[in-house]
């Protein structure tokens, strides 16, 4: 039996625990989530039907199960590679823009996907204020640092490198140069080619709407 059984779709956010999964060359079973038929293995390890979703199974029948893509890629980080793991100097920047990515960019390109830009007025209540503060921020700090922590790879770069790379491929995020530098970087990894190749051979199991 694998370690982990892994819920995912290629064609979703499930992607970029897929690749966390391969930084840790992790011992995984992938169960492909079609979205019109979910298995009842899905459900009932997360009742909101949601990928990427990880069950980490120990001996005898002791399970955990990890759900939301930026916590799923530190505990794979804790649990199988701490050298992925921030190192105690790192915490700060590690935790700040691991989660500065699953919110406000987060919230701020799905915004624009949906055609939402709020106004002068709305911006104090949304956790973003708007994308081009979002990006501001994240171009401010990568057009002084190579990786998330600095000059080193972490965890925290398969999270906030995914949201960077998509929302640059996509258009969601304005092009700038400090981070197509760092796209490019994450992109380099040999775990990203990786996971390019395995997702590309289960797309033709998609059906039509998944």
């Amino acid at each position: 039996m694998a370690k982990y059984t892994f819920f995912t779709n290629p064609l979703s956010r499930a992607w970029i625990a897929w690749w966390a999964l391969h930084e840790v060359d992790a011992d995984y079973r992938p169960v492909i989530v079609n979205w019109s038929n979910k298995p009842d293995e899905l459900a009932r390890a997360n009742p909101m039907g949601k990928v990427p979703t990880l069950v980490h199974h120990h001996e005898g029948d002791h399970i955990h199960v990890v759900t939301e893509t930026a916590a799923i890629c530190h505990y794979l980080a804790e649990a199988e590679a701490s050298e992925l793991a921030p190192r105690d100097e790192e915490r700060a920047d590690y935790f700040r823009w691991l989660f500065f990515a699953a919110g406000p960019v987060e919230q701020a390109t799905t915004a624009k996907t949906m055609g939402f830009m709020p106004t002068p007025e709305q911006e104090v209540m949304t956790g973003f204020g708007s994308l081009e503060r979002t990006v501001d921020t994240l171009e401010s700090w990568f057009s002084q640092n190579a990786y998330v922590c600095g000059d080193r790879f972490t965890m925290a770069d398969v999270y906030v490198g995914a949201q960077v790379d998509w929302g640059l491929r996509s258009g969601t995020m304005p092009k700038r140069d400090a981070l197509a530098r760092y796209a490019d970087a994450v992109r380099s990894r040999d775990a990203y080619r990786h996971t390019e190749a395995v997702c590309a051979e289960f797309l033709p199991e998609q059906s039509d709407d998944a």
